[in-house]
């Protein structure tokens, strides 16, 4: 167990960027639709990490296949570096490539998250790749790690605080918030 630990740690040392999944990762999949228009429920704790990352000097992006207003929304409000909204698109993976050649990034630094069928080409070549706890067989067998928590409830918030102590970032956060 500590071999793997320690490799896991390695590999988040290394990462520049988190990439995610939006529905059923950032959230719990679920979204309502009325008259008003669609509503989906995010996570505070997910969102405040997203932000702790983004400070450390880590980029943001989201790639989900399902256009969403709510999630423009949120991006926007997160200040996420990079939102891909592809229309479902069966692959994620050349979206992510046009991205990480635009900001001269590698795979090897990139952390994805993600929870179904439609994540495995970006888990299968991410330095890092995490399915939350309640993602498909298939996501959490191509994954490094797979949280504690379920998607939409904590689980981004749990890569955020790994990758941040990881990095030996972790502390002086906390630091910044006990003056």
């Amino acid at each position: 167990m500590a071999k793997k630990t320690s490799a896991l740690k390695a590999r988040l040392s290394r990462i520049k960027i988190l990439l995610c999944d939006v529905d059923g990762v950032l959230t719990d999949g679920s979204v309502f639709i009325g008259a008003a228009g669609e509503f989906k429920p995010f996570n505070i704790q997910d969102g405040f990490g997203l932000v702790l990352l983004r400070r450390a000097g880590l980029k943001i992006g989201w790639v989900s296949a399902r256009p969403s207003a709510a999630t423009k929304s949120r991006a926007r409000e997160l200040k996420i570096n990079f939102l891909i909204q592809q229309k479902d698109r069966y692959s994620k993976v050349a979206a992510v490539e046009k991205l990480l050649a635009q900001e001269e990034l590698s795979w090897d630094e990139v952390c994805f998250v993600g929870d179904d069928i439609v994540d495995l080409g970006p888990l299968q070549r991410a330095g890092v790749a995490v399915a939350v706890a309640n993602a498909v067989r298939e996501a959490k067998a191509a994954a490094h790690f797979v949280t504690r928590a379920a998607g939409g409830r904590g689980a981004v918030r749990e890569v955020a605080e790994m990758i941040l102590k990881a990095q030996g970032k972790w502390d002086a956060i906390v630091a910044h918030y006990t003056k």
